[in-house]
C-alpha cells in the first residue's frame, strides 16, 4: 500500500563495510537473486569507532546500492510463443509478433517495439481535440454557428475522454488490450468520417464526442500495456517514452490543423484523423499481440456468484429458482460492465486523493482555458494572424512541456533520493524508503509558482497587444510549470493506491478533462465579456492558491495515507 516503512539507520545492526565481505555478498547476490543485509549498514554512522568505510559518502551510499541491486536481475527465461490457434484476442492470428506466455520474457528490441505502438496511438485523443482549434473560427462560419456553440466540438471531446476511459479500462480486463485497441480505433475511424462530412453544428460536436471517446482508449489501457510487458524496475523509462505520445499530440496537431485550414478547410483536419487512425489500427492489427497475462471472464465470475447462493445445492431445482438464478447472473454481468467502472470515483472521498486530484485538475483546465484563448485572441485585431501562424503558436507551451518532461522526472528522482537518505530511511534489505511527499519540494513549489505567473504575463501582455513574442514567452514558461504539476500529481496518485494505481490515474483523467470541458465552453465568453487580462489574473490568483495542497501534503499526508491505507485494507 501507499504506507511506508521506513527503518532509521540508527536502529540498524554497527557493522562496517568490509570491502572483501562486501564483495562476497555481492556474488552471493547475483546467484541467489536477493540483496544483501550488508547494504544496510552502509549509512550506519553510529559505532563507537567508525572505520573509514563505515563513513561513506551520501552519493557514494547510492553508488554502492544501485550497483549491487543490478546484480539482482532475475534472468529471463525461455520464450514460450502461444500456438496462432490459442492466442487471444480480435484476428490474433494476423499478430505478426506472436502472444507469449510471459510477456516480460519477450526481447528488449520487441517491447521498445510495443511501447512505440502504444505512445503512437496514445497521440490520437490529444491529436484530435487540437487539430481544429486554429479552424473554430471557419467551422463557425461554414455551419452556421456561433464561436459559443462551435467550441463545443472541443469541450465535448474533452468531456468524452473524461468518461470514456472509465469503461475501456474495465473491458480491457475482460477482453484483453488487443481486442479494445482494435475496436476503438475503429469506431474512432468511423466518427472522424462522419465528423468530416458532417452538415450541421449538432452532427459535428456529437461525432467529435464519440470520436474522443473511442480514442481514449489508449488513456486508459496504454499504460496497461506497459506494465504488462516491463518489469517494475525498468518500467519508469518506459512509461516516459509512452507519455511522450500524449504529449507530441497537442505540439504538432495545432500546426497541421493550421497548415490543412490554410491550403484547404477544416473538414481537411478531420480526414487527417481519419487517415492517422486507419495507420494506428493497421499497425495494432499487424503488429501488436495480446500482453494481457490473464483475462477475467465476467459472465464466469458472475456463474460463481450466484452458485454460492442459498439452495444452490443438487436438489432438485424448480423452473422458477432456475429463471432467478439466470437473471441474477445476467444482471452481474450488466453491472460489472456498467456500472463498477463508475466505483472510482469514490476514491475521491479520500483526502490525498482528494487535494493531489484538485490541483492537477485545476491546472488542466487552465491550460484549455489558455489553448482557445490563443485562437480567439490572435485572429483578431491587432494580431489578425493566418490559421497557420495561429498553428504554430502552440509551439511554445508544447515545448515546455517537452522540456520538464524530459528533465523534471529525472530531477523529481533526484530528490526523492536526496530526501529518503536525509531522513535515514532505509528497509531490512537496503533499499531506500521513498515516500510521495517527497516529491513535493523544490520541484513543486518552483512549478506551483511559475505557471500562475505566467498565466498572468499572458493575459495582460495578449490584452494590451503587445509584440507576440512576448504572450508566447509566457506561454513557454506556462508549460514547465504546468507539466512538473501533472508530473508529480499523477505520479503520487499511483504511489497513494499502488494496487488500484490505474483507478487513481482514471479518476485524475476524469476530473481534469471534466474541468477542461468547462475551460473549453466558457473561455470565449468571459474573454470577450472581461477580456484576457482580467480572466487570467482571475485564473493565476486560482491556480496560486492551490500551491497550498503542497504544503496540505507535506503537513499531514503522512496521518492521511495512513488512514487511507486502513480503510482500503
Amino acid at each position: 500500500m501507499a504506507r511506508d516503512s521506513p527503518e532509521k539507520i540508527s536502529a540498524l545492526p554497527q557493522t562496517s563495510v568490509n570491502p572483501s565481505t562486501n564483495e562476497d555478498n555481492e556474488k552471493e547476490a547475483g546467484e541467489k537473486h536477493e540483496v544483501p543485509s550488508d547494504v544496510r549498514s552502509m549509512n550506519s554512522t553510529h559505532s563507537a569507532a567508525p572505520s573509514e568505510q563505515s563513513t561513506i559518502g551520501d552519493s557514494q551510499d547510492i553508488e554502492i546500492a544501485d550497483d549491487v541491486l543490478q546484480r539482482t536481475i532475475t534472468p529471463k527465461s525461455p520464450l514460450v510463443k502461444v500456438p496462432r490457434s490459442k492466442r487471444r484476442g480480435l484476428f490474433s492470428r494476423f499478430a505478426l509478433v506472436a502472444e507469449v506466455t510471459q510477456p516480460f520474457d519477450y526481447k528488449d528490441s520487441t517491447k521498445w517495439f510495443i511501447t512505440f505502438i502504444v505512445a503512437v496511438a496514445a497521440a490520437a485523443a490529444p491529436l484530435g481535440s487540437a487539430i481544429i482549434l486554429p479552424t473554430l473560427d471557419d467551422v463557425a462560419k461554414d455551419l452556421n454557428s456561433t464561436p459559443t456553440i462551435t467550441n463545443l466540438s472541443v469541450a465535448l471531446y474533452m468531456l468524452s475522454m473524461a468518461i470514456f476511459p472509465l469503461w475501456w479500462s474495465m473491458f480491457s480486463e475482460v477482453f484483453g488490450r488487443r481486442s479494445i485497441y482494435i475496436v476503438s480505433f475503429a469506431l474512432f475511424v468511423l466518427f472522424a468520417v462522419i465528423s468530416a462530412e458532417s452538415q450541421s453544428i449538432g452532427m459535428l460536436v456529437a461525432m467529435r464526442m464519440l470520436s474522443g471517446g473511442a480514442a481514449a482508449s489508449v488513456q486508459a489501457v496504454g499504460a496497461g500495456t506497459i506494465a504488462d510487458i516491463w518489469e517494475s524496475r525498468e518500467r519508469g523509462r518506459a512509461m516516459g517514452t509512452f507519455y511522450l505520445g500524449p504529449l507530441c499530440g497537442p505540439l504538432v496537431a495545432p500546426i497541421v490543423g493550421g497548415v490543412l485550414g490554410q491550403h484547404w478547410n477544416w473538414r481537411a483536419t478531420q480526414w487527417a484523423l481519419v487517415i492517422y487512425g486507419v495507420l494506428i489500427w493497421v499497425f495494432v492489427f499487424f503488429a501488436l499481440p495480446e500482453t494481457l497475462k490473464a483475462q477475467k471472464e465476467v459472465v464466469d465470475e458472475a456463474e460463481n456468484e450466484t452458485s454460492d447462493q442459498p439452495g444452490a445445492s443438487l436438489s432438485r431445482t424448480s423452473t422458477r429458482e432456475i429463471v432467478q438464478q439466470s437473471s441474477k447472473k445476467y444482471l452481474k454481468v450488466l453491472k460489472m460492465l456498467l456500472v463498477d467502472p463508475l466505483r472510482v470515483i469514490l476514491y475521491i472521498r479520500f483526502m490525498p486523493v482528494l487535494l493531489t486530484v484538485y490541483y492537477s485538475a485545476i491546472t488542466f483546465g487552465s491550460l484549455y482555458v489558455l489553448n482557445i484563448s490563443v485562437q480567439y485572441t490572435f485572429e483578431r485585431p491587432p494580431y489578425e494572424f493566418s490559421t497557420i501562424i495561429i498553428g504554430l503558436l502552440y509551439i511554445p507551451n508544447s515545448l515546455g512541456y517537452m522540456l520538464a518532461s524530459m528533465f523534471g522526472g529525472r530531477w523529481m528522482d533526484s530528490i526523492m533520493k536526496r530526501e529518503a537518505l536525509k531522513a535515514r530511511r532505509i528497509d531490512e534489505n537496503g533499499k531506500l524508503v521513498f515516500r510521495p511527499e517527497d516529491r513535493m519540494r523544490e520541484n513543486a513549489w518552483l512549478g506551483a509558482l511559475l505557471y500562475p505567473v505566467a498565466l498572468i504575463w499572458y493575459g495582460w501582455t495578449a490584452e494590451k497587444g503587445v509584440l507576440w513574442i512576448v504572450p508566447m514567452l509566457a506561454n513557454f514558461f506556462y508549460g514547465v510549470g504546468s507539466m512538473l504539476i501533472f508530473a508529480m500529481s499523477t505520479t503520487m496518485l499511483t504511489e497513494f493506491m499502488p494496487r488500484r494505481s490505474s483507478s487513481g490515474v482514471a479518476l485524475n483523467n476524469f476530473c481534469r478533462n471534466i474541468l477542461s470541458c468547462v475551460g473549453a465552453i466558457v473561455g470565449a465568453p468571459i474573454i470577450s465579456g472581461i477580456g484576457n487580462g482580467w480572466l487570467f489574473t482571475i485564473l493565476g490568483i486560482w491556480t496560486l492558491s492551490g500551491a497550498s495542497v503542497i504544503w496540505a501534503m507535506k503537513r499531514f499526508g503522512p496521518r492521511w495515507r495512513e488512514k487511507m491505507d486502513r480503510e482500503l485494507d
